[in-house]
């Protein structure tokens, strides 16, 4: 059985990483590839978040999703690009007047393959997916544009090409625990990526843009680590130093909702990722939620998530099941 919703959590525990913890964002390698010369891959996507990242060389990215097509954009080493529901990828790079190569991503990826890249001669790139349940997967969708790029030269100084460079000596070399070391950078990665982004650009209005929101911090803590009190405006405000008036706005400017409604919100996050396991009890979990009843949990999370719990936890479960199996190549 997993952990329960953790209202006894720090306070010290920032919300962003209460966020990975909770909906189980996982960023890991599924590719890469060292081509020498003109190439190009492309296709279609199946993973709703990708990573692309340039080891070495030159490359550009072309993506296309339901709101239009994003790029060219070129890529120099140590630049990461992150896709959110995006439909069609295409990359292509290499020097010359001969016909490109055509690169179709391996079924089954063998890191090592790297191993005999030339980072002075080769264009050598990896790839990665974002594996999150569905309640996550609505949140980074919320969050991010089509495509982020975070150039390794970018005026906010970031960590990410530093881990491209990691990710790759771990994947192209022999050394024990490199799997293990693979899965943290790959993680570490994500991390970066998301903090260069918040430093670089004003994200949406959100839980995003809210996480970035230093003066709010203080009450966002407080209602992560303990989702199931019963937070009044007035306790809220005082955590921020501010008055209720002002916190309110400030917290709608960020958020797009009150702070008692993203409140909600957040239990249901809470909730959907819970209801993947099937030990949890759903009168056990509205109590933790702070609910008195287990019908007004119900019609709560059917206004929230569209349906009732038990009709989401079916489908959940299966799921979660699944996101165990990656999406092989770039």
């Amino acid at each position: 059985m997993r952990q329960n919703t953790g209202m006894s959590h720090s306070l010290r525990m920032d919300a962003l990483s209460d966020v990975f913890e909770r909906v189980e964002v996982e960023a890991v390698m599924t590719g890469g590839f060292a081509v020498r010369g003109p190439w190009v891959s492309q296709g279609e996507l199946s993973q709703p978040f990708k990573l692309i990242a340039l080891v070495a060389g030159t490359a550009s990215v072309w993506a296309d999703g339901p709101e239009g097509p994003n790029g060219p954009i070129t890529l120099m080493p140590g630049d990461v690009v992150l896709l959110s529901y995006r439909t069609h990828l295409r990359i292509e790079g290499g020097a010359g007047g001969t016909v490109p190569v055509s690169l179709v991503p391996e079924i089954s990826f063998d890191t090592t393959s790297l191993a005999t890249a030339d980072l002075d001669h080769d264009d050598v790139l990896i790839g990665g997916a974002i594996r999150v349940g569905p309640a996550g997967s609505e949140l980074l969708r919320n969050a991010l544009p089509g495509m982020v790029h975070i150039a390794a030269t970018s005026p906010t100084p970031s960590r990410s090409s530093e881990l491209v460079k990691r990710l790759f000596e771990e994947a192209s070399g022999t050394r024990l625990g490199s799997a293990f070391s693979i899965r943290q950078n790959a993680q570490l990665l994500l991390l970066e990526v998301l903090r260069a982004y918040l430093g670089q650009d004003q994200p949406a209005i959100g839980w995003l843009r809210l996480l970035a929101n230093e003066d709010l911090a203080p009450a966002l803590r407080r209602m992560h680590a303990e989702p199931g009190r019963p937070w009044g405006l007035a306790e809220l405000a005082t955590a921020a130093g501010m008055s209720r008036t002002v916190f309110s706005e400030r917290f709608r400017r960020a958020a797009g909702e009150p702070p008692l409604t993203y409140l909600t919100r957040w239990r249901m996050v809470l909730a959907q990722h819970a209801l993947e396991d099937p030990d949890v009890r759903i009168g056990a979990l509205a109590t933790e939620l702070g609910y008195g009843s287990d019908s007004a949990f119900s019609n709560a999370f059917k206004r929230i998530v569209g349906e009732a719990p038990q009709h989401y936890r079916r489908h959940a479960i299966d799921v979660h099941r699944l996101r165990s199996s990656a999406t092989p190549g770039l």
